[in-house]
């Protein structure tokens, strides 16, 4: 075991904000340490998955990186985004190894269990520095619940790319080692849109665009946003939808299953589970502190639909008015240089969720656009050169 070091509280000292129009203040970040470690991961060809309508493994592997690092960690605080078709996060020098191992066996089981391929890598931060870009970070609490990592300086995306460079690539693991994803699920059924459509939005700085101009571009699009009437969370306050067997309930077994344990016992296991479960939350059962309509309430407080890692990246139930305006606006910055954007219009969004535990109240849900969704905005973006 590693001595925790100041660098290792680093992000625990790190002040919390709520409001997300203040998300690009420059005011709000502070740099990362210069020992930390920054691990990217993203699916290779998730165009090609999406076009396959593979969306949820597509998120599912997403969403795995996460959960395999915070278990990794034991519960340790770290900054962490998720980003549709891939992740990032940041580690401090202590935990680069159970980083490492996380990423490796999460690569692994991607290609084992959803037969897709996951690129990994683990890029240190000073090298990011010594580019040229940096890596700063703030903290941005949805609810009281939760806190999520928002990062500026550049070196998010630096490390992205470099990760699709192949550089700093972390191999895979043998098959025999998995990674931690307790906790991991999809239960919920596909949320539609109620005030018309489910935009998946991704927008990022035009090469050789002033920063300044960048967050101005940024400002003016969640202040249009936040504040307009015909955009809100897609999940709604009124609940959500669960349904048995849950469509997600195979991904689930194949995330908790052990190495040499048969998916059929670990599918059979999981159906049973998420029976009781559905019992238990479709009649309101209280069970010791475990209460159905408080935990329904914080999915909806604790869902992850807006952040920022270098580009801002939200899905909205919004109007087709706004949506548009939001477009007219893109469009008008992305023809003077300063971003380059994607939009991708669905018809609902999906959630795939971390409970660490259901009696506690710090579960995150993950939201994405459900026929698409991120990937698909970010071909979009892409295509724009």
């Amino acid at each position: 075991m590693h001595p925790i070091s100041s660098s290792d509280s680093f992000y625990e000292s790190v002040p919390v904000f709520r409001d997300f129009t203040r998300v690009v203040d420059p005011a709000l970040y502070q740099p990362l340490p210069g020992d930390w470690l920054i691990g990217v991961a993203d699916v290779v060809q998730s165009t090609q998955a999406i076009r396959e309508h593979r969306y949820k493994a597509v998120n599912m592997a997403g969403a795995a990186v996460i959960v395999a690092a915070i278990n990794a960690l034991n519960g340790r605080d770290f900054p962490f985004v998720f980003g549709g078709d891939g992740a990032s996060f940041a580690v401090p020098a202590t935990a680069a190894s159970l980083a490492r191992q996380a990423l490796s066996a999460t690569a692994t089981w991607v290609k084992d269990e959803l037969n897709l391929t996951l690129r990994v890598a683990l890029v240190p931060v000073a090298t990011v520095r010594a580019s040229g870009a940096d890596v700063r970070v703030a903290r941005f609490a949805p609810s009281d619940n939760i806190v999520i990592a928002t990062f500026s300086g550049g070196g998010m995306a630096w490390a992205d790319a470099a990760m699709k460079q192949g550089k700093f690539a972390v191999p895979s693991s043998p098959s025999d080692i998995r990674p931690d994803l307790t906790g991991l699920s999809c239960r919920y059924e596909e949320i539609p849109a109620e005030r018309g459509l489910i935009l998946s939005l991704v927008v990022a700085p035009a090469p050789g665009a002033k920063t300044d101009a960048f967050r101005a571009v940024v400002d003016d699009i969640v202040r249009l946003v936040e504040k307009s009437p015909n955009a809100s969370r897609p999940v709604p306050g009124k609940g959500l939808s669960l349904k048995w067997p849950p469509q997600g309930y195979d991904f689930e077994a194949r995330a908790q299953r052990g190495a040499d344990e048969p998916l059929a016992v670990r599918r059979a296991k999981v159906l049973a589970w998420t029976l009781f479960y559905f019992v238990i939350m479709r009649l309101g059962i209280t069970v010791g502190r475990f209460v159905p309509k408080k935990y329904t309430e914080q999915v909806v407080e604790n869902s992850d639909f807006r952040k920022f890692d270098d580009a801002l990246r939200m899905v909205l139930d919004c109007s087709p008015e706004l949506a548009a305006e939001v477009e007219l606006r893109l469009t008008a910055a992305s023809s003077e240089g300063t971003v380059k954007f994607g939009l991708h219009r669905q018809g609902a969004a999906m959630m795939t969720c971390f409970t660490p535990s259901a009696t506690s109240a710090n579960h995150v849900h993950f939201i994405d656009g459900a026929l698409g969704g991120y990937a698909a905005a970010a071909s979009a973006l892409k295509a724009q050169g």
